[in-house]
């Protein structure tokens, strides 16, 4: 798994430590269209990187990232310019994730139950990203892995993306109460797991 940091935002995983990703930046280099070149290329890394948290297998990472590179291609022309492009192909990503074998089995197997539960505000300085801070590189990626996929995706497109939380309501198709409350849940468990890691006492 690539390098991960911790900022004042939050989590950042390695800015873009990606050796699998570089290795076939050439695969999609060189595409018929110039435009969408320009503007897919510096997304590579950030999508392997995401691709890689999804399904948990590099190679399958790999193939998720050239597949979405081939339909953002084929639709670019559907692209509407001046939007938010980084937002359409995280889009495309995921939901070519859904739809690959492990995404699949993702959605028979994990049904999240968010009834009745109660929206947390989210702060950008919270006790849990506080103690997050203390953990280390390879304590926080076992943390991430922890995380139901559902949180996992939201605090990655949050805290490592840096994406708003409309940004990323649009790419996974949920309302931004459901973002903030999946961010705020996400967070908790990374806090607890830190907690039982680190042997801290829970004063919370």
């Amino acid at each position: 798994m690539q390098d991960c940091k911790v900022s004042a935002g939050g989590i950042e995983l390695g800015r873009r430590n990606c050796v699998s990703a570089i290795a076939f930046r050439g695969d999609v280099s060189g595409l018929p269209n110039q435009d969408f070149e320009i503007l897919a290329l510096p997304l590579l890394d950030p999508l392997y990187n995401f691709a890689r948290w999804l399904c948990g297998d590099a190679d399958e990472a790999r193939d998720l990232v050239q597949e979405t590179f081939a339909k953002a291609l084929k639709g670019f022309a559907s692209f509407r310019q001046g939007t938010n492009f980084r937002a359409w192909m995280f889009t495309i990503l995921r939901n070519t994730f859904l739809t690959s074998r492990t995404g699949l089995e993702w959605r028979r197997t994990e049904q999240e139950d968010e009834e009745n539960f109660e929206e947390s505000a989210v702060t950008h300085d919270t006790p849990e990203l506080a103690l997050i801070r203390r953990a280390d590189t390879e304590m926080m990626q076992q943390a991430i892995a922890t995380l139901p996929l559902a949180f996992r995706e939201v605090l990655l497109l949050v805290d490592i993306e840096e994406m708003r939380y409309q940004e990323v309501a649009g790419v996974l198709r949920i309302p931004v109460g459901t973002v903030m409350s999946r961010l705020s849940r996400a967070r908790k468990q990374l806090r607890e797991y830190i907690v039982v890691t680190l042997g801290v006492k829970h004063e919370m």
